[in-house]
């Protein structure tokens, strides 16, 4: 891409003899000339003037105006001779900081000095049409001289405007080049050319414009009409290309922030065995331990293990292409802020405020104070730091003599019932209902079978046996049961058992492969009548599985509380790793880099897609420094530990496919909905009071009706899906890059029709909204209270012949509670968990398009058919609404029930345990 060329003042100067010297004043008048570039030669003299909206020097306009305005520049051109001249005025709409320092400001008035010569803004606009001269767009440049915002209604908008002259047979402007000549960077909205018969033209960018000290190159910014790779007019084809090559990069070096460059990279960098061997972990992605590509950063490697990659450790920010980071009134208002907040002070804040870090809760009332009186923190270094972390609305900081006192917020599980966590049905209505809802199944067979390596992991059956469950259905057979679609389990067995022995080797983490049995009652509700805890057999447990069940008596009881507590934390540790952290955030990532390395950004797929990546490659690489790397708020508050992400990894290499995260064919390995064509997802749910799947099926539905409309107005020719060049590239780096471990796989849609297509994208789409909202934004409303979700425990159940068995006859409560996290543990992991509940002031929700975003594409049939998802989404949300309201839906309404409304679609800021993101942005 040609670099911009520097112009001596005089130079510039030369087009008005008002402009003598250098002047703030109101008129900016620039030159505008042909720029030489490869693929965009040629020399056309055109004069222009900017000036301030709402003033302007007459004087200097008229000056400027040296032919006649033509109204339509579109029937100009076939009809006007090429000499007359259209009058257009393009406005730059850049978003100025919210809070500037007294340096920035500074800045501001010498580049506002450096403008009145021409050294601020290029801007070079290119035709759709092709010069016969030079066999490119048509182009002329224009160079801003002067840099005097006004105002717009809304803050920290300003605008600029330009009064271009350009000649009749310009044709129609397709996209514009930026230059920016200035110090530093600015985030530019939007370019609006006024003066066309049909209207304003947009330039939409929401994109950072990085200085040309940074990076000689200009920026390419299209208009806001999608075409397909064979629709490109041919002025623009070669600026299409271009654009897409800088976004991909050589692959080579490291990355720097001001870049945009998209590329893959294993997870290679979660260890730092260069500060410790303790914190030495394995790459993940490729060879046993497949994994999802991240975004590649280039860091050098590590002095410890060339194969990975050297940290960057907090404060420090981790590359991610420079238009991925959080916009700065989400940094200020939330997630940077708040999370640097929670990382680098809160936490610390705590260890020295519970200096004791093994202090285990020993009543209840230990775990009440953190609602009524709250954590002491002493020596508080920095003021405001709990005021940082901005409306949290769960947490609150009171002062007193001695320090200040986090209090956090009573959580939604128990604000309405503070003893329904002790029932089982409440145990057994959050598999439907509750944070993580996805890995409940029908029991489709008995023996119930393991498929591992039966010379290492013993035989492969359940101790749950027919006889065992026949004894708690009261008259009811297992076959009938299981005929009438009445049992169901929650098996973790196969996932965790391989793990088991390195865990439970860790200090203070124990841990069990589980299976739990449910039975569906003729009145609606869940009932768990059998948990299997195992252990790896050994030379004197050959057979080291437990079984335990509800009892009548003290002992028994206190047993099967324990039991149930150590499934909640297997729960929450497949909830964190598995189906929250690897099926949404990781698994999106290669969406995401694929669809800018191969997708235009005039590409219709593209712009469909857009809304669903924001703000996800910053949030993953937060997770990356913070909650998933070695030593991190995951390995020291969940059970797995440091092996934590190799469970990840196992997971996906044993569970994960494409295809089964639609949430009907989910539905239909799970065995918890039956094909019925007659429904409008072709699934009819076994368990009709399932909220998640009820909701969500409601939810999919809207989405797929979107994207099959939005699909078949662009791609209504045969063939045109398998000839779409981009497309088809966009879908095979997805599969042979993104998802380079799985490549070969056989169970990987095909995409040559619409059809292929639009199950494709619905599944991305619900991915990165409802699927990501109904497993993330209930996490401190169902985790915040520590003994119904437990993230660990730290020892095993007492047996009879165990020295810890008499404890436990003695005091079953406290065996319990210190069987939890500690304090510091569970204060750390209800901090995180209320920071990833939260939502951002500025959430973009699913069906709405943002004010700053409304000229993202000029089809006005696409614009009516958003305006209709986003009806239906309003609809759908009265729905919900109702049904939870209905008594009979015990799974949602009821005496001290939470309703359900994780998929909600609206939701305002705070911990609401509602709303559905367009994106994963937390």
């Amino acid at each position: 891409m040609l670099s911009p060329q520097h112009h001596p003042p005089s130079t510039l100067l030369k087009s008005s003899s008002s402009s003598s010297s250098p002047s703030l004043s109101p008129r900016l008048i620039f030159n505008v000339r042909r720029r030489s570039r490869s693929g965009v030669p040629g020399n056309l003299p055109v004069v222009a003037v900017i000036s301030r909206r709402g003033g302007g020097d007459k004087e200097a306009a008229a000056a400027a105006t040296t032919a006649p305005v033509v109204d339509d520049p579109y029937e100009s051109l076939s009809t006007s001779p090429p000499s007359e001249k259209i009058e257009v005025r393009a406005v730059i709409t850049i978003r100025k900081k919210m809070r500037e320092s007294l340096s920035d400001k500074i800045g501001d008035h010498w580049e506002s000095f450096m403008s009145a010569f021409g050294q601020g803004i290029v801007i070079q606009l290119v035709s759709e049409q092709i010069d016969p001269e030079t066999k490119s767009g048509k182009s002329v440049e224009s160079a801003a001289r002067g840099w005097l915002p006004r105002q717009s209604d809304e803050a920290h908008i300003v605008d600029y405007t330009a009064d271009l002259i350009i000649p009749s047979n310009f044709g129609c402007p397709g996209a514009l080049l930026i230059t920016n000549l200035l110090g530093k960077e600015f985030f530019l909205i939007e370019i609006t050319l006024h003066g066309f018969r049909e209207g304003p033209i947009f330039f939409p960018a929401n994109s950072w414009i990085h200085s040309q000290n940074d990076n000689r190159e200009s920026r390419i910014i299209f208009r806001n009409k999608a075409y397909l790779p064979s629709q490109t007019p041919a002025g623009i084809k070669d600026l299409r290309r271009e654009d897409l090559l800088s976004i991909r990069g050589n692959g080579k070096g490291e990355r720097k922030q001001f870049e945009r460059v998209y590329d893959y990279a294993p997870y290679n960098d979660l260890g730092n065995p260069d500060k410790s061997v303790d914190l030495y972990r394995p790459v993940l992605g490729g060879g046993d331990k497949p994994y999802p590509r991240r975004c590649r950063t280039g860091r050098p490697p590590t002095s410890s293990d060339p194969s990975m990659e050297s940290r960057i450790e907090k404060p420090l920010p981790v590359y991610v292409p420079r238009d991925e980071t959080f916009e700065e009134i989400k940094q200020a208002t939330f997630s940077a802020g708040r999370l640097k907040a929670l990382f680098h002070n809160l936490i610390p804040m705590l260890v020295a405020g519970l200096s004791k870090g093994e202090v285990s809760f020993t009543c209840f009332t230990d775990i009440d104070k953190l609602y009524n009186d709250g954590v002491l923190l002493r020596n508080e270094d920095q003021q405001g730091v709990i005021g940082n972390l901005l409306p949290p609305l769960l947490m609150k900081k009171f002062a007193d003599a001695s320090g200040s006192f986090l209090k956090y917020d009573v959580p939604a599980i128990i604000s309405r019932d503070r003893f329904s966590w002790l029932r089982d049905n409440e145990f057994a209505r959050q598999t439907l209902a509750g944070v993580n809802p996805v890995n409940i199944e029908r029991l489709k067979g008995f023996p119930i079978l393991s498929q591992l390596n039966p010379a290492v992991y013993g035989p492969p059956e359940s101790l749950i046996t027919k006889e065992l469950i026949e004894k708690e259905l009261h008259g009811v057979s297992v076959e009938e049961a299981i005929e009438n679609n009445r049992l169901f389990i929650l098996d973790f067995h196969d996932l965790l058992l391989p793990f088991v022995k390195k865990i439970n080797s860790l200090p203070g983490r124990k841990i069990y492969a589980s299976r739990t049995v449910f039975f569906y009652s003729k009145e609606g509700t869940l009932k768990p009548i059998a948990i299997e805890l195992s252990l790896p057999p050994t030379h004197s447990s050959p057979r080291n599985k437990h079984i335990y069940t509800q009892g009548h008596d003290a002992t028994t009881y206190w047993l099967w509380k324990l039991a149930k507590a150590h499934v909640c934390t297997n729960d929450a540790g497949i909830h964190q790793l598995v189906n929250h952290w690897l099926r949404t955030h990781a698994c999106m990532e290669p969406y995401i880099i694929a669809t800018h390395r191969q997708l235009s950004a005039m590409h219709p797929i593209y712009k469909l897609l857009h809304p669903h990546m924001r703000y996800t490659l910053e949030i993953n690489a937060l997770a990356r420094q913070n909650l998933i790397n070695g030593g991190g708020v995951i390995e020291d508050c969940f059970t797995p530990g440091k092996y934590s992400m190799e469970l990840s990894s196992a997971a996906y290499k044993n569970t994960w496919r494409f295809d089964m995260e639609a949430l009907p064919a989910d539905l239909l390995r799970r065995g918890m909905a039956v094909e019925d064509p007659s429904m409008p997802c072709g699934v009819k749910l076994v368990i009709e009071d399932y909220p998640y799947a009820a909701d969500g099926l409601l939810i999919w539905s809207a989405i797929k009706d979107w994207v099959e409309s939005y699909v078949d107005h662009f791609y209504y020719e045969p063939n045109c899906v398998s000839s779409d060049v981009e497309l088809q590239a966009w879908w095979s780096e997805i599969k042979n890059k993104g998802h380079y471990d799985k490549r070969n796989e056989l169970w990987w849609p095909k995409l040559n029709t619409p059809q292929d297509l639009s199950n494709i994208l619905t599944i991305i789409i619900w991915v990165a909204s409802g699927q990501h909202a109904a497993i993330n934004f209930g996490q401190y409303p169902f985790g915040g209270y520590v003994p119904n979700r437990p993230t660990l425990m730290r020892k095993l159940i007492p047996e009879e012949d165990s020295p810890d068995y008499d404890d436990f006859m003695m005091s079953p409560q406290y065996t319990f509670l210190t069987s939890l996290p500690t304090q510091l543990q569970a204060t750390k992991v209800m901090a995180v968990q209320d920071t990833l509940s939260t939502h951002s002031p500025d959430e973009e929700y699913l069906g709405q398009v943002h004010q700053l975003h409304s000229h993202w594409i000029s089809d006005h049939e696409i614009q009516q058919l958003m305006k209709q998802f986003s009806s239906r989404l309003e609809e759908i949300e009265e729905i919900i609404i109702e049904k939870n309201k209905d008594y009979s839906l015990k799974n949602r309404c009821g005496a001290g029930v939470p309703p359900y409304e994780l998929l909600l679609p609206s939701s305002g800021p705070g911990v609401t345990g509602r709303g559905i993101p367009s994106s994963i942005s937390i």
